[in-house]
């Protein structure tokens, strides 16, 4: 519920559990006041402070109030070059070669409904409050307009931003973040998530030091290094206790994330895109992407499940709303680039009888694509390994029971290809100038109209020609020699973001045209893994990591912001053939529940016990696919502390049902007993474990724990069903 009190001019943002607000003070600053656990109080106001400062300079409006600083004060948007020396929230360079900005508030309205955001992605459905505040800087023209969403029964605010330039010449922006965040505390810590290819989203806990600390990327990408997503919390905040600020980025390019421990033991949080140099002409306005923010006084376990609930429910897009996404099995680490229509056909020959349901024909159907140095960019299926094209493949593969999927790299062109032959311009790179090379490719730019539309046509004819249920959307390197013939000079900074609009464009359009097709997203597994692709694409390859005990940190990282169901998670070979580690196909089964499911290997090749195995675990996922996808997830080990396990749980909402998964470590004689505290459950009520006689209440469930069993042998997995019964029985 949005709140405007005209006497008082405060904005109030009440959601069911929390209150943000900020407020006009009488120099048309706006100040924020308050985002914290919810309260009634109508202006709070009276928790800003003001002191004389020394190097704290005063506007002129202050007079001789020496205590009135933009440089002390907690501000809703900051400004770069009149006093406020701490992290801006927009930097622009004005025509006299100035960068000063000075936003002062000049009207505000509230809405029923959601904002929305031309051509980037937006939280959307119903529910929702928008209230619009307009800010000018009076010598420029330029206008800022605030966004905020509200919906109200997850605790979620939306922010993003417009930029007009209602002045009389061009200006430049070189910053415009879509959220800044102040806090009149300094004691707190920053958890930002973070690694590498094949070791994303690893959980970074640090304190705020003096001074700006942060993550971001400068790869065209959200990146594998750094997630658009960073939380703040209290020193002891726990995953059932204290409070914590959670804050993502819906948008799938370079970004920062940035926060400032200033002189004063204050907190400044600022995110947005970057890097940005974008020429805003005389009536033209930018938008900068939607940013997501939930507090969570009840840990971070509270602040999870608020994200988890908004993504899966307002969010993301899905096809299979309502219905249970299929299992599947992709043929890359199967067969790499060495196969034919009847291997594929083996293939799910093979996976059919085992509940499989969904054949992904990966990399290598196109072109002249026998490896990754050609082929490319030519969208036309190679003939010579599938005879007759997908026409004569895919009713084959329905004959079987299965589906088919398809696996595409529409960003990307080799060198080596017909069309990069025909139009070497079309790749980013500057005249005269050799072009670093990413997997043996370059990358398209996808910020001109005619590349994507020559790109879209040929992928259209491909998936008119047969019945494609599911389109993998994959890329493999970061963006490099950042030019395109298409800008001008003094426009090639916005190139990047232009990229970025494109690519949602084409994503949009194939979501117009195959509305019921399920497509994922990829980009070397999760170097594009962000809320704005989650709104195109409802699930994300999550890794190219399919090793099952280095998925259990990957995972456990990426459940602080993101739903299982948007989790691609599979089972792989064993040694796997990222870092050679053995593990059972019963833990692997475990661990892939913990995301999409699905298969990546040979399942010709599978032994029948393995087959048996296979069986079962599809059958399991089937029949618990609800309540992995839609259930309350609880971490309920942390695998980056040593221990002995791993483990985490899906629990009802109303606590009748749980499935509790756990993953030992290597083995050591004479191991200690152990008991797992469980969550989620009702107190009061007793559960039949794994269908068995005895019944557990849910009290010493929770309060006193289950035995782990002890393991025999490295990396045994566990898993728990439990299920509350009747007071009858």
């Amino acid at each position: 519920m949005i709140v405007h009190d005209q006497e008082r001019q405060t904005f109030t943002l009440n959601t069911r559990r929390t209150t943000y607000q900020m407020k006009v003070d009488e120099y048309g600053v706006l100040l924020h006041t308050y985002y914290g656990r919810r309260v009634e109080s109508r202006d709070l106001s009276g928790l800003v402070r003001y002191a004389d400062r020394g190097f704290a300079p005063n506007p002129s409006e202050a007079g001789g109030r020496r205590e009135y600083s933009l440089d002390i004060l907690p501000q809703e948007y900051s400004t770069s070059g009149v006093g406020d020396f701490r992290l801006s929230s927009a930097e622009v360079e004005l025509p006299d070669g100035s960068c000063l900005l000075d936003l002062r508030f000049t009207g505000a309205q509230v809405r029923e409904g959601k904002y929305g955001l031309e051509g980037l992605p937006a939280f959307h459905g119903e529910g929702w409050e928008t209230l619009s505040v307009t800010l000018r800087d009076p010598s420029s023209g330029l206008e800022v307009e605030l966004l905020y969403g509200v919906w109200e029964e997850e605790d979620l605010i939306t922010r993003a931003v417009r930029v007009t330039n209602a002045g009389a010449a061009a200006v430049r922006l070189r910053r415009v973040m879509s959220l800044c965040l102040d806090f009149c505390r300094g004691d707190l810590d920053m958890i930002t998530f973070d690694g590498g290819h094949a070791r994303e989203r690893w959980p970074s806990r640090m304190p705020l030091r003096p001074g700006v600390q942060g993550v971001g990327s400068a790869r065209g990408v959200s990146s594998h290094q750094h997630n658009p997503f960073v939380v703040l919390c209290e020193r002891d905040a726990g995953e059932d206790h204290g409070m914590c600020w959670g804050a993502a980025l819906l948008y799938s390019g370079g970004f920062t994330a940035q926060a400032e421990r200033s002189q004063f033991e204050d907190v400044r949080l600022v995110m947005g895109p970057s890097p940005l140099c974008w020429t805003l002409a005389p009536g033209e306005t930018f938008t900068a992407p939607e940013a997501a923010l939930v507090c969570s006084p009840d840990g971070l376990t509270g602040m999870s499940h608020r994200f988890h609930r908004a993504v899966r429910r307002r969010l993301i897009r899905d096809p299979y709303e309502g219905r249970r996404r299929p299992v599947l099995v992709n043929n890359w680490e199967a067969t790499y680039f060495d196969f034919n229509a009847r291997k594929l056909l083996d293939l799910a020959g093979a996976a059919a009888p085992l509940g499989i349901e969904l054949l992904v024909m990966d990399d290598g159907w196109f072109g002249q694509r026998n490896d990754d140095l050609r082929g490319l960019g030519d969208w036309v299926v190679n003939e010579s390994k599938l005879p007759g094209g997908l026409e004569a493949l895919v009713p084959q593969v329905k004959a079987l029971g299965m589906r088919f999927g398809l696996w595409v790299e529409p960003e990307m062109v080799n060198e080596d290809s017909d069309l990069f032959r025909a139009h070497p311009d079309w790749a980013l790179g500057a005249p005269g100038r050799p072009r670093a090379r990413g997997r043996g490719q370059l990358v398209l730019d996808f910020s001109r109209q005619e590349v994507r539309a020559h790109i879209y046509d040929a992928l259209k004819k491909v998936l008119d020609s047969a019945e494609v249920s599911y389109l993998k959307w994959d890329m493999n390197r970061s963006l490099t020699d950042v030019w395109s013939m298409a800008l001008p000079a003094d426009r090639q900074g916005e190139l990047c973001h232009r990229y970025v609009l494109g690519v949602y464009e084409m994503l949009e359009q194939l979501r117009r045209d195959y509305p019921d097709m399920l497509i994922e997203g990829c980009s070397g597994g999760g170097g594009r893994f962000d809320l704005g692709m989650l709104y195109y694409t409802p699930q994300i390859w999550c890794s190219d990591n399919t090793d099952a005990i280095d998925r259990l940190k990957i995972q456990y990282g990426t459940s602080f912001c993101y739903p299982v169901s948007c989790v691609g998670s599979h089972v792989s070979v064993s040694p796997n053939e990222q870092n050679g580690r053995v593990t059972p196909m019963e833990t692997r089964g475990v661990v892939a529940m913990g995301g999409t499911f699905g298969y990546e290997m040979d399942l010709g090749r599978c032994t029948e016990e393995e087959r048996s195995v296979i069986r079962r675990q599809t059958a399991d996922y089937k029949r618990h696919s609800r309540l992995i996808q839609e259930g309350d997830y609880y971490r309920l080990t942390d695998p980056f502390q040593a221990g002995d396990f791993t483990a985490w749980e899906h629990a009802g909402p109303d606590g009748r049902e749980a499935l509790v998964s756990l993953v030992n470590g290597a083995t050591r004689a004479a191991p200690p007993f152990f008991s797992l505290r469980l969550k989620g459950l009702d107190p009061a009520r007793r559960y039949r474990i794994n269908g068995g006689e005895q019944l557990w209440g849910g009290d010493v469930l929770m309060y006193a724990g289950y035995p782990v069993p002890t393991p025999w042998g490295d990396y045994q997995s566990t898993q728990l069903y439990l299920e509350a019964v009747e007071e009858s029985e």
